[in-house]
């Protein structure tokens, strides 16, 4: 039962430009939910992949207000958590869970 609130935890890795930047500095970045506290994120991440997390930074983003044929539309809020991990250690995020 822990597990499934682990895999809620973590929506999806976000595969960017900056984030494989990232990545040489044993950081990785994954969408996470709204509410989804440092805390949450550190333990899902060491759950799932069994890895040694250093810190967890988070980025709260506030959706766009966009037009759609003249109809005034907004994006969704989103959250990204940024995790850094322990020397050595490395996660794919090209392969699934």
């Amino acid at each position: 039962m822990v597990a499934a609130r682990h895999y809620d935890t973590i929506i999806a890795p976000v595969i960017t430009e900056k984030s494989t930047l990232l990545s040489e500095q044993n950081k990785v970045v994954f969408k996470v939910p709204l509410d989804a506290t440092k805390d949450d994120v550190k333990a899902a991440v060491e759950a799932l992949f069994k890895v040694k997390v250093v810190a967890v930074n988070t980025i709260r983003t506030k959706g766009k207000e966009k037009r759609f044929r003249g109809v005034l539309g907004r994006r969704s809020d989103q959250k990204k958590a940024i995790v850094t991990l322990a020397e050595g250690q490395s996660i794919d995020v090209t392969t699934g869970l």
